[in-house]
Formats: structure tokens, sequence, C-alpha cells
């Protein structure tokens, strides 16, 4: 009855869910009907156990055990028959047959097998509506249900069932259920009970679960299924079989199932009311549903799940309802046959249309062939169906796009026009035949038609066409060609928007090879080392020549006899009038000849002679020779020359300092020439006796004229050549002192050193004398040191010596004993004059002082030398020492004056000097008693100083002894002799707190430093102190230094007397604890030092502040409760903090201490101690507790490791003894000892044997008595069983009753009356509308079945012809797949032989599955398909990852790429900014660095005058430190490094210069030598044509120069007058100002003398002058050489005075005031010596300063002109650049 009221619950829940099936599929969605989906398909269900199909197999029931037959035989080997074969439990069984002994056939799983599936495979979808199973046996503790709707390949679950949900489906949730298609884990039908036809139902959709929409995707989904399987996981028992694993306990446990029922229906998507069978499937089982749907509403397939043919014009959708959702026809206006439908297409249109026509024909297209071809286009006059609609395009196809198509039909919106033609880009026409303006050259291979014209737009003529539209040939202009304009011609470059489009070159003449330059740059090709745009700047180390460059000194030519060298010094206040060190002095017939072995350039010279004249006429006849060293060859350059050019005359003017050789001389490049100069006579009129002139020297100045830059004959050369005679360039280089030169100049003389050279010079300047390796660029002069000259600072000036690394040194000759203030350039040693000596010539001869007034020493016989300016004795002998070696040294008495007859004798103390045992400061003889009296030095005593004195110990009488001072750290009392040892020097009687052998420690207690007398005693708390450090409470020791007392743990301070922070409880005296205050309940960390409570925040207490307030228990964090005790049975207020249990007083218990005590009695709170029997009692009863308690622990450990795990140690015992006593038997020398070993060991054994047989023997019994009590146990529940049911039977008659009561109820019959009625009212007007009403469903339901039989009969021939096909079809396959072998195939996908059982298979197979229902292939070991496409997949997977990685890193350098590229924007712009920064900073740098070398100049001027006095330097100095440079030399630094880097960061355009091709090169040589060629026949034309014009013009030209002459003769005969005079007053100022100079330096040298005379040591001061440029520390000492001798010159002549003063009065008179005088002079003396040395101090470090900082500014002045050469040639280039 159960199983029929859920068969109709199930139906009505199906009836809800569809519509009225009155109105059939017409008028919407219509169904089949529901049935078993089990009949008809026994051989579609399996399962994976089975009793009996291998033998037969024994089981039992566990419901008969009370009967005599409990256990039967299973034998399933061939199909149920109730009369053959009634043993037969095959899962066909469980199909639904209504048959009258259904219940005799079952199917049942064999023994103890948990896991068992059951699996029904449909061969179409159904509708799955609910599962009703009805078991035998037990029903499973554990089950679930799954499905699958795509023929078994995925699975998905439908519901859960299982007894205890938590342990079997940890996972799943245990509901209720909240949606429909939630998996959940329910166990309601899982009991235990019933044992024996207990059902588990399943419905799909729960009527509790309302639906919204029964017709939606995921409905429908959740009941479409092709597969079902159940899987029983867990077997239910009576726990018997964790007991005992006997085999036969395992028979009474299967799964056994009486009926399986699963309902559904043929899934059509509600497009048919009925299924036929499918081909191959019999359709003549009653009661089977077929799974073919017989479709209706246009649609087709097995399941009606797609449309028919040619009805795709909406997407395929199922019934719904009243909706039929049938399939429309497409649309293809006639032009097609075929369609399908498109998603994408019906969801553009707003989902109104989905079809596509398919093969449209009569040249259509288009979704619904509404559109033309290509090529082809709409006829406006035809309507779309018209098979000539489309109509052929008339286009060029080379013009065109799309090679020709046209517009396909007219759209205004779209600006169409149908047969219009579309051209490309560069195309127009009506056919589109001929290309744009702009462009040339159609051709169907251009995507855009034409070629543009590609001129470039800074060098085509901006006005008119481009180009030449058929050639493409650009317009350029006039200083621009190439096809498209995109090259400067020849020596031009940057092409841009000019009028003529490109510049000029404008290469440097000399500094570049040609006048070509880089197209892009503008960069000249430039010699070596030459560097900017146009090759007009020298790099840096080099420099441009100067026209005097090859100058040749006089002073070291080769000089003939009486020719003499005159070396002049240079002085800052005079201009330099001479090159090199001075002159030749040549006298009348003097020659000089100088070596040329240089000439950088076979050219003409102009031959300069510079000399200096000493007599007021010229020189009448010079002869100058060229001598070559052989003849000249014709083919040379100077092939032209003749000897009798090499011979040359001149006169040397007085007036002048230079003279010009009339006619050049010709030298050539890497050849040797010596020129001689003879100086024939200097008059002629008379004899001049010493007549003579100064040479300075000669120079070979370039000539111009013969330069090709010059005389080229184009108009750039004739233009250089106006422009260099015009400035007069030429003539501003020949004298020595030049006039400043024009930048015009300077620029053809840097293009003429740079032909000359073939690019620029190297400075190579000396590195020991000049202040940098850089030099000017004009000229080359480097940078000399202090008294160096020379270009290249080579040398010392006249005047100093000792050239190196600081420069020169002046030579400071005396001018008293030296003939001139020049030296020996190396040794620095002046010309001395007779009696004059020393490297100065500043000294008198040896045994003499006192220069220049010479005197002999003094020395009392005991000295040959004295000091050259005090006259003091140097090195005196015999022990004397003084001024004049007048007494005895230290350490000897006597008296060593000469004539006196003693001498200095050695103290005998006791010891003389040099005896190791001299231990006096001094002695001297008592003139009474003629004894020697010591001065004993300090710490000795004694008359000859042989003892130690008190404090100090050793033995001074042996050898090398010594008397030390006693090392007791002052803390003894040195005038006690017994305070320390004599002899060793221990310390014996220490003082203040010490101890020691020295005293240097305090005393143990005590701590300080003993060398300051400071030892205190120390104050240690005890408590906080180790105890081993404190004998005592106030005795402690701690670190004698310091005063540390060693702590206790977590103690702290000197004295360990309080805690550390946060701790507390010192008076532990084991050290301080944590205060482990909680950090949220209270205010601070810290706790009160002595009792540890911490500062609680409000609501919380304890000590910690962990637990409530006082008087409250429980958990602070959550609620505090307040501690309710009895005041009567408490010993103090305070509950337990955690529990609340109060703290009961003796005899008192109970959580509130409000009762008695377990063993007192009375009434609280007066109770009593029991009678001394309850305790005897009480222990007795504890006892049995305890060993109630081990006996369930062992019952415990027995159930869980089985009954012999409890004597596993026993068992373990006497195997080791067994195993004993065979070693000792299969010994084979057994002893007597190991026999009787093994006697005890067989006893033992033989008794443990026998102990655990009796025990064994005991445990069967309680294990029988336990069986027992098992079976009573049983009996028990059976008629428990037995008595549910009769309830059971009760509550449904007392149901029965209840509903015969309702009905017997008048008014309860009359309302089911009632109804029953109208519902039969309702059913009749049904039925009548349906058979009188048209239309209705019967006449449409006649109608269709008309229609219905019209198919039938004109397409059951088709059916028939294509039913008999597909079952040949099927046939074959059939027998194809009997020949199908599956073992290759699965040893090649899954990797295991295929014909090995899935239980067997590690690898799995076909037909494997996982215990979770999953398919099994593959797996780690294996090597087949699926796990080589895990493997790949796996590596897809990763190698997606890592390419997305690899792309997310590109995208990041992307952005990285793209910001670069902003920033390099950015840097190019700070980078101009930069640039013209860099310009004003180079202004600002050059005006600074100008003046400051000023100012350095003017001070060192200043500083090396001779008139400067030292208040004047002092000034200087001071003004000098006061100057601050902006910026430090690191900021200076960092700032030129910057800009260096700026200037780096630019883009490097020098690889630019490189590229030009070697046609061009040849075509301008050509070029070149044309001009060349051109120009010299024009020079020779208008030479030709001169000479013409010179003959006619010499007639006229002579007379007029006849009387020219007569003029000019009276002219110079006045001018000569005139000349004469001025010559005479030139010479007469001349004399009158060296005269002035030597009155000047008499002047000076009578000052010197003053200063001299002044003090007599003004010399000492000129030394310390002389030295105060090497060291201060000299001038140090020599100030205290100086005092000391002023001191002892002042006691010699106090000495004389006291001897001298009892003579005379007046002389007595006379020494006082030469005394007198002698103090003021030497305080004068000492006060100017001060002065000077502080001045010459500050003067010494000033100029070290200077100097530092002028070599710092120098090499950054350097650095800078480095950076800014190339700043200003990248702005050169930039500037140029477009």
């Amino acid at each position: 009855m159960n199983l029929l009221l859920l068969l109709c619950c199930a139906v009505g829940v199906t009836v809800s869910q569809e519509p009225d099936s009155a109105h059939g599929c017409a008028q919407g969605s219509c169904y089949p009907a529901t049935g078993d989906l089990l009949v008809g398909r026994q051989n579609k269900l399996t399962a994976s156990s089975t009793c009996g199909l291998r033998r037969q197999q024994p089981y039992c029931i566990v419901s008969h055990l009370q009967d005599e037959k409990k256990c039967f035989l299973c034998d399933s080997r061939k199909p149920y028959d109730r009369l053959r074969n009634p043993n037969s439990h095959q899962v066909e069984n469980v199909i639904t047959t209504f048959a009258q002994y259904r219940k005799k056939a079952w199917w049942q799983s064999e023994n103890g097998v948990s896991n068992v599936r059951l699996r029904l495979d449909l061969e179409a979808e159904f509708h799955f509506t609910h599962l009703i199973m009805t078991f035998k046996t037990f029903r499973p503790s554990a089950l679930l249900i799954e499905r699958s709707a795509d023929f078994g390949r995925t699975w998905q679950v439908y519901r859960y069932f299982s007894y205890d949900c938590a342990s079997d489906f940890p996972n799943v949730s245990r509901g209720p259920l909240r949606k429909v298609d939630d998996v959940i884990c329910e166990s309601r039908y899982s009991d235990i009970e019933p044992s024996t036809e207990g059902e588990v139902i399943y419905r799909v959709l729960d009527p509790a679960i309302s639906i919204k929409d029964p017709y939606s995707p995921e409905i429908q989904n959740l009941l479409k299924i092709t597969n079902l399987r159940v899987n029983f996981t867990k077997l239910h028992t009576l726990g018997d079989n964790l007991l005992d694993s006997r085999h036969e306990i395992k028979e009474k446990y299967y799964y056994a199932m009486y009926e399986l029922v699963v309902r559904g229906n043929c899934f059509c998507y509600g497009h048919a009311s009925e299924c036929a069978p499918i081909d191959g499937i019999r359709g003549d089982i009653e009661g089977m549903v077929h799974g073919r749907c017989v479709c209706n509403h246009n649609t087709n397939g097995l399941n009606c799940e797609k449309c028919d043919d040619f009805y795709n014009e909406l997407p395929w959708r199922p019934a719904e309802g009243r909706n039929t959702n049938a399939c429309k026809r497409c649309n293809c206006n006639n032009h097609s046959r075929k369609c399908h439908f498109d998603m994408a297409v019906y969801l553009a249109t707003g989902n109104v249309s989905g079809g596509v026509c398919d093969d449209c024909h009569h040249n259509t297209m288009g979704r619904n062939c509404e559109m033309c071809k290509p090529f082809y286009y709409q006829d406006p006059s035809r309507d779309i169906r018209d098979p000539r609609v489309c109509v052929p395009c008339d286009c060029d196809p080379d013009g065109s796009l799309n090679g020709g198509i046209c517009d396909s039909r007219d759209d205004l919106n779209l600006g169409m026009i149908a047969g219009q033609c579309r051209c490309k880009d560069h195309v127009e026409g009506p056919r589109c035949d001929k290309c744009k303006a702009g462009y040339f050259g159609l051709s169907a291979e251009n995507l855009q038609g034409c070629q543009p014209c590609w001129c470039d737009p800074f060098g085509t003529v901006a006005d008119g066409l481009p180009c030449d539209p058929v050639s493409g040939d650009c317009f350029c202009k006039r200083l621009v060609t190439g096809r498209s304009c995109n090259q400067c011609l020849g020596e031009h470059w940057a092409l841009s928007h000019d009028l003529n489009g490109c510049r000029a070159c404008d290469c440097d003449v000399g500094g570049a090879h040609d006048n070509q330059c880089s197209m892009e740059s503008g960069q000249c090709r430039c010699r070596s080392h030459m560097v900017g745009r146009q090759c007009t700047q020298v790099d840096s180390g080099y420099f441009f020549m100067a026209l005097d460059h090859y100058t040749y000194e006089a002073e070291l030519a080769q000089l003939s006899t009486g020719v003499t060298v005159s070396h002049r010094e240079r002085s800052g206040s005079h201009p330099i009038t001479w090159t090199g060190t001075g002159f030749a002095k040549v006298l009348e017939r003097g020659m000089l000849e100088f070596h040329i072995n240089n000439i950088p350039y076979s050219m003409e010279y102009d031959l300069v002679i510079r000399y200096e004249p000493q007599f007021p006429e010229e020189w009448e006849k010079v002869s100058v020779s060229i001598i070559r060293p052989g003849s000249i060859p014709t083919s040379s350059p100077c092939g032209n020359t003749i000897p009798a050019d090499d011979l040359l005359v001149t006169t040397l003017p007085s007036g002048f300092r230079y003279v010009v050789l009339p006619q050049p001389v010709c030298l050539e490049r890497s050849v040797s020439y010596t020129i001689r100069l003879e100086f024939k006579r200097y008059i002629s009129r008379e004899r001049i006796p010493n007549a003579n002139i100064l040479v300075d020297s000669i120079v070979l100045v370039p000539r111009y004229s013969s330069m090709e830059m010059f005389i080229a004959g184009d108009a750039a050369s004739i233009r250089r050549k106006e422009t260099f005679e015009r400035y007069r360039c030429h003539g501003n280089s020949l004298t020595v002192i030049k006039p400043t030169m024009t930048e015009i100049c300077a620029k053809l003389i840097s293009s003429m050193s740079a032909i000359i050279h073939n690019g620029a010079l190297p400075c190579q300047c000396d590195p020991q004398g000049s202040l940098s390796s850089e030099c000017e660029p004009n000229g080359g002069q480097c940078r000399c040191k202090s008294r160096v000259i020379g270009r290249r600072c080579q040398q010392c000036a006249p005047g100093t010596y000792g050239f190196g690394p600081t420069g020169c040194k002046a030579c400071s000759c005396n001018q008293e004993g030296a003939y001139n203030m020049l030296c020996d350039q190396l040794s620095g040693q002046c010309q001395c004059r007779i009696g004059a000596f020393g490297i100065l010539c500043s000294q008198c001869q040896p045994g003499h002082w006192g220069f220049p007034t010479c005197q002999p020493c003094r020395c009392n016989g005991h000295a040959e030398g004295c000091d050259q300016r005090t006259g003091a004795c140097l090195t005196c002998r015999s022990n004397t020492i003084g001024q004049n070696c007048e007494r005895c040294a230290a350490g000897y008495y006597g008296n060593p004056v000469l004539g006196s007859g003693e001498q200095c004798r050695p103290c005998p103390c006791p010891g003389g000097p040099g005896s190791g045992r001299h231990f006096a400061t001094s002695c001297y003889q008592d003139v009474r008693t003629r004894q020697v009296v010591c001065n004993c030095n300090q710490g000795y005593t004694g008359s000859r100083c042989e003892e130690c004195a008190p404090g100090y110990y050793g033995n001074p009488l042996l050898p090398g002894g010594r008397c030390l001072p006693c090392q007791c750290h002052n803390n003894i009392d040195v005038n006690d002799p017994q305070s320390c040892d004599r002899q060793t020097g221990q310390c014996l009687k220490c003082l203040y707190n010490t101890e020691g052998t020295q005293c240097e420690h305090c005393r143990l207690g005590y701590h300080g430093d003993p060398s300051r007398r400071s030892c205190r005693k120390c104050t240690c708390n005890h408590l906080g102190t180790v105890r081993d450090q404190c004998p005592s409470r106030d005795e402690c020791a701690c670190d004698r230094r310091t005063g540390q007392c060693t702590c206790l743990p977590n103690v702290m301070g000197q004295n360990c007397d309080r805690c550390a922070p946060n701790y507390w409880n010192l008076d532990s005296g084991s050290g301080c604890v944590p205060c482990r205050c909680a950090n949220i309940n209270s205010f601070t960390s810290t706790c009160n030092e002595f009792t540890g409570q911490c500062q609680c925040r409000p609501g919380f207490g304890g000590q910690s502040c962990t637990d409530c307030q006082e008087n409250y228990w429980g958990d602070p964090n959550m609620q505090c409760r307040v501690c309710d005790c009895d005041q009567r049975g408490i010993e103090i207020n305070q509950c337990d903090r955690a529990t609340g249990h109060c703290m009961c007083r003796p005899g008192i218990s109970g959580v509130r201490c409000d009762k008695c005590a377990r063993g007192f009695s009375g009434q609280f709170p007066d109770c009593h101690p029991c009678h001394r029997c309850f305790g005897d009692w009480d222990r007795t009863v504890q006892d049995l507790a305890a060993q109630t308690r081990r006996l369930v622990e062992r019952a415990g450990e027995i159930r869980l490791t089985g009954v012999s795990g409890l004597y596993e140690r026993n068992f373990r015992s006497l195997e080791e003894k067994l195993a004993q006593a065979q070693k000792i038997v299969n010994a084979r020398n057994a002893t007597a000892v190991a026999v009787a070993e093994l006697m005890n060991l067989i006893s033992d054994l033989r008794d443990k044997i026998t102990g655990t047989t009796d025990i064994l023997n005991g445990l069967e019994d309680v294990l029988t008595a336990v069986q027992n009590q098992n079976s009573g146990a049983s009996v028990e529940l059976s008629n428990l069983e037995r008595e549910a049911r009769a309830l059971n039977l009760s509550t449904k008659e007392l149901a029965r009753q209840l509903d015969i009561l309702k009905h017997s109820n008048f008014l309860g019959a009359y309302d089911s009356i009632r109804s029953s009625y109208d519902q039969s009212c309702q059913a009749e007007r049904t039925v009548n509308g349906s058979t009188v009403t048209f239309p209705s469903i019967i006449s449409e339901s006649a109608g269709t079945r008309r229609k219905t039989e019209v198919l039938i009969r004109t397409r059951n021939n088709d059916f028939i012809r294509k039913n008999a096909a597909n079952r040949r079809a099927l046939n074959d396959l059939a027998a194809k797949v009997q020949t199908l072998n599956l073992k290759n195939i699965n040893e090649k996908v899954c990797g295991a032989p295929g014909d090995l059982p899935c239980i067997d298979s590690r690898c799995g197979g076909a037909g494997c599955y996982e215990d979770d229902g999953t398919r099994h292939c593959g797996g780690l070991d294996c090597n087949g398909a699926v796990a080589v496409a895990d493997t790949s997949l796996d590596r897809a997977q990763q190698s997606e990852e890592e390419l997305q990685r690899a792309m997310n890193e590109v995208e990041e350098l992307f952005q990285k790429v793209a910001l670069a590229k902003v920033k390099a924007n950015e840097a190019k712009a700070k980078a101009q900014v930069t640039l013209d920064k860099a310009n004003d900073a180079k202004d600002r740098i050059n005006r600074s660095n100008k003046e400051l070398r000023d100012l350095i100049k003017q001070i060192r001027d200043f500083l090396t005058q001779e008139g400067a006095d030292p208040d004047s330097i002092e000034m200087v100095a001071s003004r000098v430190l006061e100057l601050s440079i902006p910026a430090s030399p690191q900021q200076i630094r960092y700032l030129a490094e910057e800009i260096k880097d700026k200037v780096n960061s630019l883009s490097n355009v020098d690889t630019i210069l490189d590229q030009t091709a070697d046609d061009v090169r040849k075509a301008e040589q050509l070029l070149k030598d044309a001009r060349r060629a051109r120009s010299r026949a024009e020079n020779v034309k208008n030479t030709a044509e001169a000479v013409k014009q010179a003959l006619e013009e010499a007639d006229r030209a002579q007379h007029a120069a006849q009387n020219a002459i007569r003029r000019a003769k009276g002219d110079i005969e006045e001018t000569d007058q005139t000349l004469s005079g001025i010559r005479s007053e030139t010479v007469s100022a001349e004399r009158e100002l060296m005269k002035a100079m030597d009155r000047l330096m008499q002047l000076d040298n009578r000052i010197d003398a003053l200063k001299m005379k002044r003090a007599n040591n003004s010399l000492v001061a000129s030394r310390a002058e002389e030295t105060a440029a090497m060291a201060r520390d000299k001038a140090n000492e020599a100030k205290q050489m100086l005092d000391g001798q002023l001191t002892d010159k002042y006691k010699i002549v106090h000495g004389l005075i006291d001897r001298k003063s009892g003579t005379v009065f007046d002389a007595k008179q006379k020494a006082e005031n030469l005394r007198d005088e002698a103090k003021q002079l030497l305080r004068d003396a000492q006060d100017k010596l001060e002065r000077l040395n502080d001045l010459e101090g500050q003067y010494e470090a000033n100029e070290q300063v200077l100097e530092g900082k002028a070599r710092q500014l120098d090499g950054l002045e350097e650095k800078m002109k480095g950076i800014l050469k190339a700043i200003n040639q990248q702005i050169q280039i930039y500037n140029t650049c477009q």
C-alpha cells in the first residue's frame, strides 16, 4: 500500500509540472506518457556484484536466526525460474512484473562486499522523475544516486543517503533542501529497520519546493538522463563482524533487492506526445517506454532536439506550456532551398530572425540571399526575387578597391549608388582609371593604386606639382639633388625649408681635408687632432702655431770666437723684449750658426733676425748664408732655387728690434739646414772699438704668399689673401712684444698651421715645469710654474735654479759677495768675489766670522771654527761649552779658559759621564775643602750619589744599575723608607684601601681608581647580588674599577638594588621574576616592584590583571560574576577565579560552601566528622571504583586491539625464549651450562604455556557467555520488532477508523459529495465543448490525425527504405564492433592490457570506474595516451601560465619602453636647457677664471716685489684669505661630471661623420684639381698681361721714379737728421733710465745694509726668509737658534761688563750703555723676528693655499675647457640640425 501511495504522489508531481494535455501538440507543449524505464531493458541494467555468478555461494538470513534453516545457496549462473532455478538472483529480477510470486525472486550481491554499483544505460535521452527501491535485507547504511546526460562521459550526484552522513560523507551538506537542485545527504531511508521490505525513494523534483518555471533549462537538464547509477557504499551490520572476522559472519551481510522502479518518459522537449521504438529495439514489449520521439512543431531528431531542414529561421527551443516554440521556415527570396541557424545573427536582429541561407543562386548572397555577390550590383528596376536582379560591375580592376567591386545597391544613408566604382586612395575617375595629383604609376599590385611622389618636402619646390605624374621625378630646389630631392649638392648640408634647400659646409681651409661635410650633421672631415663642425678648433692638449713658432735662440747657436752669451734676468716690473734666457753678444766679424732640422712643410719662409742694438748707428752689413746638405733636385718643391738665393745680405737698423730679410728662403720638409749669420762690420766710416750687438734669435716665418690657400685663384683664396694683408696678420707676429691679435688673423693663422702640420701640434708641456698638460690654443704657450720659462715650461729663468716639481728657486746671490744675481741652474752656486765664500757668496772663510767685515774666531783653543754670523764657537772639544768654549760641560768641573792651566775633569758621582754610573746633574769643587760635591739626580742620595732615595729602588753600584721610582700608583708615603723594597721595588705599605705589588688594585670589597686614591667601599644589596659575592650581609665584592655588583637575573643597578623594568620580587633572593601584566587589561606593563601587582584597568583584577576584579570570577573578556559564597562556610571571600567555587572551611563542601562535606554529618553549618568506620568503607569503595575504571580501560584496549593484543607482551616473551632455546639447540658445541640453561628455558616455557592455556580457556568461557547474551539480545530485538509491527498495524487501523468517522459525519460527507458533483459538472462541460465547438481539441486532433495519415502514406515507403538501410548499417556496425579488440586500444589509451579485469588493472580501461563513479583510465605509472595527454595538458597549462607571465613581463616592458620614450623626450628637452645653462656657465667661468688669474698674477707680482713691506703683505694675505670660492672642489667636480654626463647622454652623432662615398671623394678631388689648374692658368695669363703692361709703363715709371728719387733723397736726408736726433735723445733717455735703475739698486742695497746694521741677526732673518718656502718648522728652529744665540751673546756681554766693572768707571758706564743698547736691539730683533716669522708662516700657508686653489682651479679649468669644447662641438652640431 505504501508503494501505491508513493506512485500516486510521484504521478501527481509529474502531472502538476506538465501543461494541460487536452489541447494536444497543436496549441502548446505535449509530453509522452510516463512509465517504468526498466521495462524491456533487462540487458541495459548491470550490477557490479551478484552472488553465484561463478559458483554456488551460501548466504544466511539474519531474520531466520530463530528458524531451523538459517542459510541458503545462491546460484545465479542461469536466469531465474520459479521451478527450475529458484536460487538465481540476477539483477534483472528487480524489474517489476506484477507476478503473483514476485517476492520469490530478487537480486542479491556477494557476501560482505560493501561497494556495489547498479547501472542503467539508456539508448536515448529520457525524462527521469523518481526512483523506488524495495530491499529484501537491511537497507544500505550509505548509498548515492548519480546520473549522466552524455551517455556516461560525465556524472553528477543526485542525492546521498547515509545512516551517519557526518562520517560517510563529511563534505556533503545535510540539508534541508533550499533549491530543487541542491545536493544533500539525508538519513531517513538508511535506518537498520525494517530488516526486510525497506524502501528507498528519491524524487528529482521535491514537491515541497515550489518551482516557478517548470520549463526552464535548469529543470529540464535536471530531469534529463541517459544513464543512471546507484552506488551502495556501506552495509548495515549488527557489529559482530568487528569482533569476528570469520567468513561465516560475512554470509549474513549483503545487499538484496526485491524491486527497482525508475519512472520516466521519453525526453522530447515538449515537441511530441508519443514515442516510437528506436531502430533495433522491439516495439511489442508491453509497458516499455520507447526513446524515439514522434516530433511536431517542425522539429526533428531522436529527441526532437533540432529543427527540420529549411526551418531554421528561429532558434530551436523546447515547447513551454501553451507556447509551441515551433521552428520557422527560412526566407531566401527564391534564391536558395538550404539554410542554417546562426545565433550571432539572431542576437544581432534583436531575437527576430536567425536563419542564414546557404548556396544562394543567381549571383546573390547574404543571410536571405538579399544582396548581390561581389563584382555585381542590384538593378534598382527589378524585384529582389527576380533571377536577373544582379548586374556585373564596370570598374578598372587596377584602380578600384577590391579588384573592381562597385556599390552593390542604392543607399542614401551610406552614400552608396548602385554600380558606382570605389577608387583606391590615390586614384580617381568614374572607372577609377587615373592617378590623383601628387601620385604616379597606376598598378593593381599597389594597395593604394598609385605611388606617392616620395618628394622630400625640405628639398622640393613649394609651388606646383611635387613630381612628374608619369615618371615620379621630383622638382628640386637650387642646392638639392636626387630623384626624391632628399640630398644636398656637394659641399652642402642641412636639408631644410630654406629657399635654396641646403647650407654651405664652410669647412676650414686648413683644419679640414676638403670642403666636404656630412649631409646630416654638417661635420667636416678634420685633420689630425682638429675638432668642431668646421674643424676650426683643436683637440684638448693641442694648439695652433704662431707665425714665429719656429724661433731659434742665438744663445743656443754655435758661437764663433769672441761671441759670448749674455743671460738676462727677468723682472716683473719691466716688459720682456727678448726670448729664451738672453742674448748672444756678437762683435764685429763674429759669426753665429743655427742648425735647423725641424722644417714642417716644404715652402718659402721669411727669415727674421731679432736683436737689441748697443750702439746708436745701424749695423751696416750682416751676411746670411743658407747651407744645404747637398744639391737641390729639380723635382723637389725648392727645385727653382739657385745658389745665389741662399746668399743674403741685410743691415740691422739701430731703431728697430728685428729685421726681415729682403727675400724669402725655400726650405724643404725633413731636411737639415745650417743658417750662418756673419756680422761683417758695424759702420764703414770709422773704426769703433768693441762694437757689438746683442742677437736674440732668428725666426722662420711661413710665407703666406706661397701657400695655396691664398694663391689658389678662386674667390675664397683671393678673399683670404686680401683679408690677411688688410689686417697685417703677417707683420703682427714679427716682434717679441705682440699686439692683440684679431680673431680674423687668428683664424687664418690657425688654418695655415693646420695645413703646415697636417693638423694640430701637441702641447708637450713639461710635467715638472708646467701647471697642467694644457696649453694656449693659439701659440701653444704652456702655463708655467714660478720662475719657469719656455713655451713648454722646460727650463728655469735666468737668476733661478733647481728645475723641479715646484718650479725654480731664486738664486738670491749676495750683492756684496757675488758678481751678479745669476747662478748655476743645477747647483745654485753664485759667482763669488774674492774673499767671499758659500753657495750665495754670503759667508767668510773658515775660521772667521762677521761677514762682510770678517774677524778670527776666539775659542780658547778648544774649537777650529765658529758661527759665521754670531762668532759662537762650533763643536767645542775637551768637554767644554759656551760662546767661546769657556765653561765645562755638564758632568765635568774645572777652568778651561786659555792660560788658566786647568782642564775639565769628570765628576765622580760615583762614576764620570759615559761610565754608565753617573747620577748627578753637576758637581763642583769646594774652595775650602777642595772636595768634589755632587748635585745628585732625583731619586739618588749619598755623597757620591751611590744610594737610592726613599720612594726609589735599585742598586746604582752594580754595572748598569739605576734608581727607579717605586711603581705604587702614588699610594705610598714616599718619605717612609719602609714604604717599598729598595731592592725589588715591591710596594710594602699600600695606603688608601689599595693592595697589590704596585698598589694597583683596590682592596677586595672596594672599588675606584687607585691612581687617584679614590677606592671606596662596595655598597651591594645582598638580596640582588649573587650569593658567592657576599660572604655576609654587609660585606660584598664588586668590580674593583667600576663598583658594579654581580647581579642576579633580571636585577639591575650598580648596587643590584632594583629590578629591571617589568620585573618584581627582589626579596626572593634568586632574582626578579616577570610581571606578566596583561597588555589589554592593564594600564602599563610594569608592576609593583615588591608585590608584583599590575595596574589593572576597571573591571579586571588579579596580580597580572588576567582575572576578574576582587570577589568576582569568570573570564574577564566575556563576563565576570560575583562570588556567591555562604559566609558561614568560607575561609576567604575570594572564590576560585576560574570555576567560581568557594574556598570552604574544613568539613564544609559545595560550590557555595553551604553543606557538610563527605565524611561529615549534621546540619550545616554545624557539621561533625562521621564515625571512623566511614573511612574504612570509603577506602574500600574507592578501591573498587578504581578497579572498575581499570577494567573499563582494559575493555577499551581489547576493543581496539582485539583479544590477542592484550596478551601481545606475553606472546612476545614466549617467542623470545623459544628463539633462545632454538639458538642453544642449533649450537654444535653446546656446553653443560648451555644445556642447563636450555632446560630452564624449556621449563619456563612450559609454565607460561600452561598459564596462557588456562587464560585462553577462561576467555573462551567468557566469550561463550557473551555469545549467549548476544543471542538473548537478538531474541529481545526480534520481540521488539514484532511489537513495533503490531504498533504500526494498530496505527493504520486507527487511521482507517478516523477516515470512517470523517465520512460518517454528515457535514463531511456532504462536502465530499458537493466537491465530487462540481468536478463532474466541469468535466461534462469540458467534454461537450470539445465535441460541439469548432475549432476544438477534438476537431484539431481529427485534422492532425488526417495530416498524420497523409504523411504516413506519403512517407511510408521512404521510412521503410531508410529503416532498412539503417538496420543494415547497424548490423554492419555491430559486426565490426564484435571484431574490434579493445586490448591494444586500452593499452595505448590507458597504458595497460585491455584483457585484465578492472580490479586487477592499475591503469584501468574501458568500462572501469573509480569508487567515486569517475572513469578509471591511466595513472601515475601508466604510459598510455591518457597519461601522456594529462601530462601534456599539465605542461600546456604550465606553458600557458609561463606565457601569460611572459606576456605580462612583455607588457611591463612595453610600458617601460613607452615610459622611457617619454623620459627620453623629457631628457632631450632637459639636455637643451642644460646646453643653454652650460653656455651661460661657460661664459661666467671664463670671466671668473680671467679675473682670478689676473688677481693671482697681481698678488704674485706684489709678493715678488722687493719693496713690499710686511704690513702690506699681511693685508694682502688677509684679503686673499677672505676670498672664497662660490663652490667647493667637490661641487665643481660634481657639476663637471654632471655636464659631461648630460653631454654624453645626447645622441652620438659623430658616427655619421664617416659616411662619405668614394665616388664623391674622387669627384671632389678632380674638381679641386681642375680649380687649381684654372687658377694657375689665370695667374699665368694675368702675369703675362701684367708684364706687358709693365713693359709699356716702364718708361713712364722710370721718369717718374727719377723725379721721386730726387725728392726722396731730400726727404731721406731730413729724416736721417731727425732720426739721429731721436736716437741721441733715446740713447740719453735710456742711459738716464739705466742710471735710475742703478740708483734704485744702490738704494735697495743701502736699505739692506741698514737692516743688517740695525740687528746682527738680519742674516739669520734673511735665511729664515729663504727657507720659509720650504717648511715652517725650519723657521721655528731658526727662531730658537736665534734666541739661543742672542741669549748667549747677552751673557757674554754681561760677563765682559762684570769683569771690567772694577777697572774703569767710564768703561763700566759704556758697558752699561752697550748692555742697554744690546737689550733694546734684542727686543727689537725678537719682536721683528717674531713678526717676520708670523708673517712668513702666514705667507707660506697662504701661498700654499693659493697654490693649491690655483692647482685645483687650473685642473678644473682644464676639465671645464674640455667639457666646454665638447659642449660647443655638440652645440654647433645641434644648432645646425633640423
